[in-house]
């Protein structure tokens, strides 16, 4: 069984090689060092550029994040083009950049040649985290019959955007569509705060002890994860 596993691993990092192009050394490597080589060759060859090019890319993001910024900028300067633009965008969303993330949206809103939902969903969150809400209610609307909309974080915001222009109806109808059981822990969380000002506690107490009972079945990663909803669940059922 273990000879006819070496020859398979042979055989497909030997068609490897060959799609790909690498160096002819690699050959020698596979043949003459057969299990060694062939998994020196999956992890270097196969595996970590593509990898070793993401957590470069990542770390560089966390360490310096406004130089993916820079050159975004650099590219865009280069090729005013759509993508270039919305990446650049996104690049101002993450390091919550929200003024120069609205204007290059905008700007590629401009552009009707391509879908709109993907750069009109990210601005309404810049809108949201700004506190623009009357801008993410206009948004919203322009595209809630999309299918995508519905359940979202997108439509999440504009549910919290209608609360705060107190329209308290219109709002839990939209914030109802993220009571889904075993997910969107911190949205429901949100949901039964909304609730409970609204003066719907025993509904609040529902989803209450509904959340209190999924998050004790959660992996140790996610309870890790969602530890702060977990706390302040406990808290809220203890002073009950």
């Amino acid at each position: 069984m273990a000879y006819y596993f070496i020859v398979a691993l042979q055989g497909y990092c030997i068609y490897h090689l060959y799609r790909n192009k690498n160096e002819n050394y690699w050959f020698f490597v596979i043949m003459f060092v057969p299990v060694v080589g062939s998994i020196i060759y999956l992890i270097t060859q196969v595996y970590n550029k593509r990898d070793v090019e993401k957590i470069h890319d990542n770390l560089t993001t966390i360490i310096n994040p406004t130089k993916q910024v820079k050159d975004l900028e650099r590219k865009l300067q280069f090729s005013e083009t759509y993508q270039n633009r919305v990446d650049l965008a996104d690049a101002y969303l993450q390091i919550q950049d929200y003024s120069n993330a609205i204007k290059h949206y905008e700007l590629a809103l401009q552009d009707t040649w391509h879908n709109q939902y993907y750069v009109m969903s990210q601005l309404l969150k810049c809108y949201y985290y700004t506190g623009d809400y009357g801008n993410v209610v206009a948004s919203a609307e322009k595209i809630k019959e999309e299918k995508e909309f519905m359940k979202s974080r997108v439509q999440f915001f504009y549910g919290l955007a209608l609360k705060e222009q107190g329209r308290m109806e219109e709002a839990e109808e939209q914030l109802r569509y993220i009571d889904t059981p075993y997910s969107n822990y911190e949205e429901r969380l949100q949901l039964v705060h909304f609730l409970n000002e609204k003066g719907d506690t025993k509904e609040a107490n529902v989803i209450l002890g509904e959340l209190h009972q999924e998050t004790q079945n959660l992996t140790k990663p996610n309870r890790k994860k969602y530890r702060a909803v977990i706390t302040e669940v406990e808290k809220m059922l203890s002073t009950q």
